[in-house]
């Protein structure tokens, strides 16, 4: 018995892909960031939510406010030495895997408020680990999307099989390019005039 529904239904659509491949195109396709803005680079973090820029073409629209259903935190904003036990029990909360884009110029080094101010931590790498750090004061939404993508890349790299003799497989963290673009199949071609030459 013949079944004409089912031949050539296939034919032209069929997708292979491992297991692996699937799973980082999953995460890296709905990504949740935390609400979780300190001072003016909210701003421009909400600036990127919005319409103009729509963080939702990324997957990323769903902002969560809470950090047990968040697996990335865009730390926005000036992080003081009282805001930084916040910031480290926020970030043990969130589920693994899980990502830190430092956003801002206080952020990534404590800005214009370190020099003068003893209350700003130099940088929120001391509290928590950063993935991607997005400078700027404040940065515009298109370098936040840039920092997204990066971790995106980031995500696709992941390796989540084991070698034989039981240890993991390193992931496959990508080169950026100066131009963005970021390929891991193809290896990083060397320019004459990136050469390091004596």
């Amino acid at each position: 018995m013949t079944r004409p529904w089912i031949e050539g239904r296939f034919e032209e659509n069929v997708i292979t892909t491992t297991i692996e491949q699937a799973i980082n195109w999953a995460r890296q396709s709905s990504l949740w960031p935390m609400t979780f803005g300190l001072a003016c680079c909210a701003i421009e973090m909400m600036a990127t939510g919005a319409s103009r820029f729509d963080i939702a073409r990324f997957g990323a629209e769903r902002f969560s406010a809470t950090p047990r259903q968040a697996d990335l935190m865009i730390v926005a904003g000036t992080v003081t030495y009282k805001m930084a036990s916040r910031v480290r029990r926020l970030y043990n909360q969130m589920p693994d895997p899980k990502f830190v884009i430092a956003m801002g110029a206080c952020t990534v080094g404590g800005g214009p408020y370190f020099k003068w101010g003893y209350h700003v931590v130099k940088g929120v790498d001391l509290v928590v680990p950063v993935d991607v750090y997005v400078p700027g004061c404040p940065p515009r939404p298109e370098a936040l999307l840039e920092g997204l993508m990066r971790i995106q890349d980031k995500i696709k790299g992941q390796r989540i099989v084991r070698q034989r003799d039981g240890g993991k497989m390193p992931d496959e963290l990508p080169v950026p390019h100066h131009s963005g673009y970021v390929d891991i199949e193809e290896p990083q071609v060397l320019r004459e005039h990136q050469k390091i030459t004596g």
